[in-house]
């Protein structure tokens, strides 16, 4: 879309998103609009009140969804296929159980974590923690003491890789809309992601599991794959999971190599590593090997392509999400809007870095939605990015991640991730807010921290 002359002043645009976040929040919160529907009409509403013309109204809603959900419909779409293959075959059991033979009973929490955190790349939180948690019980009851001792690394594995890590839609989503580089979101938000879930998730469940003698539940009913399908070998399980990885990584470590003068770019090989690590291919031939490796023996073909159906159903929601979020990002750079936002919050001296966090946690404590704060503090950030000096790739890369950390912390009663959490494990509203709430914050804060360490140094 062409550049559309704003028609107010700075501090008048300022008020209409101060109006707009508003409106977005009461539609949200009060009135139970659904964030879909909230998003694209207060977009509607903010592009009328600033004045783009008409006939521009409807097509820059539209450039701004469709730009958002070319990259956030593939990766993600690719990514729930890969995990629900996995999840089918008994993938994620084998992963745990595994893990937990070799690192020995002593260090049974740290395996189910290390499996989680495999297990998180390809499939969402709340659907990993379905599939996880027979498994965790399982290990908690054979050797005993607080469940939090054994499921809170398990949770806070998917939570971290679910905020951090791209084929996810919030990182993807913030990614784009900053326009950063993909796989290098992927590698850093990696990176990252390990030493945050260890400090934040794993120390802290061991003073939790201390201090909070939480039973087993005995209710639960199992996620776990009840056909007896024989399931597939850890070694299998760990090459799809890092198959993309090394995939991308080739495609990193190609272009650093041509950037550099030591390989030339125009070689078949490197065109070839170049091409299969973007994130796109890279997803795409890792689901295509999901599919013939795990699906050979255990389901016929038409049960494979029902299985690969079924897994985007659920997901269809928060890719619709996500491009409302895009949808809001396009009219507020077509409005005037974001570059206000960007020379008013230049003005006040805060890196973009820190402004984006902050941005991201009144967001996520106000409506509660991870998916809502990320792609509206990315809508809202993205002018900001734009219009700074001296931003790397790195630099932009960081700030995903620090929205990202911005959008986990302060869990409680207006997400949905607080309620199931605190229901598969059998604690009331309180011990909730006492465990899994303190363990999102912490994650959030840690996560940030070594972002802006980085953002300093690099």
């Amino acid at each position: 879309m062409e550049t559309i002359e704003p028609a107010y002043g700075t501090a008048p645009l300022l008020l209409i998103a101060a109006g707009a976040v508003a409106l977005l929040l009461v539609l949200i919160i009060r009135v139970r609009l659904h964030a879909f529907v909230s998003l694209v009409l207060v977009s509607l509403l903010v592009a009328l009140a600033t004045r783009i013309p008409l006939v521009d109204v409807v097509p820059t809603l539209l450039d701004g969804f469709g730009s958002t959900l070319a990259n956030v419909a593939l990766l993600v779409g690719l990514g729930v296929m890969i995990g629900r293959m996995l999840e089918t075959t008994g993938g994620a059991a084998v992963l745990a159980e595994t893990l937990v033979r070799r690192f020995g009973e002593r260090r049974a929490p740290l395996a189910l974590g290390i499996a989680s955190l495999l297990f998180g790349f390809p499939i969402f939180f709340d659907a990993g923690l379905v599939v996880m948690l027979p498994v965790v019980f399982s290990v908690a009851r054979r050797l005993g003491g607080s469940v939090l001792l054994y499921a809170l690394p398990a949770a806070g594995a998917f939570a971290v890789m679910h905020a951090f890590v791209p084929p996810h839609p919030g990182p993807v989503a913030a990614a784009d809309l900053l326009g950063a580089d993909m796989g290098l979101t992927l590698l850093v938000g990696t990176v990252l992601a390990i030493p945050t879930w260890y400090l934040a998730s794993y120390l802290y469940s061991r003073y939790a599991g201390r201090k909070f003698e939480i039973p087993v539940p005995a209710d639960v009913s199992a996620g776990a794959d009840p056909s007896g399908l024989r399931p597939p070998h850890f070694a299998t399980v760990l090459a799809i999971l890092l198959l993309p990885m090394v995939l991308i990584f080739g495609n990193t470590g190609v272009s650093t190599l041509v950037t550099a003068g030591a390989v030339a770019e125009d070689h078949l090989l490197v065109q070839v590593l170049v091409m299969t690590g973007q994130t796109p291919v890279a997803l795409l031939i890792t689901a295509l090997v999901s599919m013939l490796v795990l699906g050979r023996g255990r389901h016929p073909r038409e049960r494979v392509e029902q299985i690969a159906d079924q897994a985007l159903g659920p997901v269809c929601s928060i890719i619709l999400v996500t491009g409302a979020g895009g949808m809001f990002g396009g009219v507020l750079r077509a409005s005037g809007i974001g570059q206000a936002l960007a020379d008013s919050m230049a003005s006040t001296g805060l890196p973009v870095i820190v402004a984006a966090f902050v941005i991201a946690t009144a967001l996520r404590v106000a409506q509660g939605s991870a998916t809502v704060a990320l792609t509206t503090t990315a809508a809202l950030v993205a002018p900001m990015v734009e219009s700074a000096s001296g931003l790397s790739s790195m630099d932009v890369v960081l700030i995903v991640i620090a929205i990202a950390c911005g959008s986990t912390v302060l869990s409680h009663v207006n997400d949905s991730g607080f309620w199931l959490v605190g229901r598969f494990l059998g604690m009331d509203t309180a011990t909730t807010l006492r465990t899994w709430t303190v363990m999102e914050t912490l994650i959030g804060v840690v996560g940030f921290a070594f972002a802006f360490l980085l953002s300093l140094v690099l």
